[in-house]
């Protein structure tokens, strides 16, 4: 059986939360200065990232951003307008529409890519700071 919730535990699940709105925040401005919409970025984040064989699908894309198919299908159209992705039909099945970057797509999220590491290694050391508050 857990031990109840002390004030300390409060306080770290408070610091756990304001960590990830200050990552997220961070994250959401770094898209908007690169010229892009924090959904763009985690969109391109996701095709780039994607870890099936080949090129990911719309519909892969859609249940990786947790978006559901005609909400990711207008996010990679107006991706695609502004030149950072790639749709083509997929020539084992033509049902499906998969997703390349373009080389603007890669060069755009290669920069973020970089910052949010960089960011990612901070917000490690917070987490772990808060998780052995947890713990103790």
């Amino acid at each position: 059986m857990s031990r109840p919730m002390s004030d300390r535990d409060y306080r770290s699940l408070a610091r756990f939360r304001h960590a990830l709105r200050t990552f997220e925040r961070f994250s959401e401005t770094a898209a908007r200065q690169a010229g892009l919409t924090p959904a763009q970025h985690q969109l391109l984040l996701a095709v780039r990232g994607h870890d099936g064989d080949g090129p990911p699908s719309v519909t892969e894309v859609a249940e990786r951003l947790q978006l559901k198919l005609h909400s990711a299908g207008e996010l990679v159209g107006r991706a695609a307008a502004n030149g950072l992705v790639d749709r083509f039909v997929d020539p084992v099945d033509g049902r499906r529409i998969l997703l390349e970057l373009t080389p603007d797509g890669e060069a755009t999220l290669a920069g973020l890519s970089l910052l949010h590491r960089d960011e990612l290694r901070r917000f490690r050391h917070e987490m772990n700071d808060v998780l052995r508050e947890l713990d103790g």
